[in-house]
Formats: C-alpha cells, sequence, structure tokens
C-alpha cells in the first residue's frame, strides 16, 4: 500500500461545481442573518415583486411570496433601518448573468461600416449647403 491512496484530496475549483444560475429561495443583506451570503450578494440579485423591480429589499422569499422592505429613512435603536413585510410575487436572478447577456449580444450586433454614416452621405442636405454658400 502507497500512502497517497489514504490522504484525502483537496477538491479542485475544476471538480467544484459551478454556481447555479438561480438565487437562492431566500436571502439577506443583514450581515447577522443566516441567510446572508456574500459570494451571491457580490454577483448581484435583481428582486421583483408584484410586477415592479426593487431596489430597496432587505430580505425575500420566493416560496413564501414576501419581502422586507427598507421603510424611509426610519431607524431602530440599534441603527438599523426599519423594515416592512410585505406578501406578493417575488422573482429574483442575478444580475450578472443580464449583463453577460447584454455583452454577448452588443459582440453579435453588425458595426455601421463607414460607408453608410450618414456624415459623409452626399445626399440633397449637402447639394443644398453648397448651392446656398455659392
Amino acid at each position: 500500500m502507497t500512502d497517497e491512496s489514504t490522504k484525502p484530496t483537496q477538491p479542485t475549483k475544476a471538480d467544484q461545481p459551478a454556481q447555479p444560475d438561480v438565487p437562492p429561495d431566500r436571502m439577506s443583506i443583514v450581515p447577522n442573518s443566516k441567510y446572508f451570503d456574500q459570494d451571491l450578494l457580490q454577483r448581484g440579485i435583481g428582486i421583483r415583486f408584484k410586477g415592479k423591480e426593487r431596489t430597496n429589499v432587505q430580505e425575500y422569499c420566493i416560496s413564501e411570496g414576501w419581502v422586507k422592505m427598507v421603510a424611509g429613512k426610519s431607524v431602530d435603536r440599534f441603527g438599523r433601518p426599519i423594515t416592512i413585510k410585505s406578501t406578493g410575487t417575488v422573482e429574483a436572478w442575478f444580475e450578472d448573468l443580464i449583463e453577460d447577456a447584454q455583452e454577448d449580444s452588443e459582440e453579435d450586433s453588425p458595426e455601421e461600416s463607414e460607408e453608410d454614416s450618414p456624415e459623409e452621405s452626399d445626399g440633397p442636405e449637402a447639394e443644398t449647403s453648397e448651392t446656398a454658400s455659392e
């Protein structure tokens, strides 16, 4: 027997599964919460609540259909923002996936050639300006 077979192998980056393209069912941006995950938050998570995109969401749960949103500038005695829990349809997505899709679509779009640019075309506008100056 060799010593190499008894050593536990360290997983490499290639062995680890890629991050899923779907955000978790429940997420919080409050560091003390058990639903806080810094790595996922760095990717950026977009929230749509009742068909409207929201940027003031502190915590959400898709399966239970609620969000906790900041209620203005008011804070509690510990300095944390006051939140309101609202129920309705909740959708979540990763912002970095949208940015990647936009970058891909920009790369695929054909670029405008110099011949087609309106500045260099000899259209009727160019002729009228020349005749007016004479």
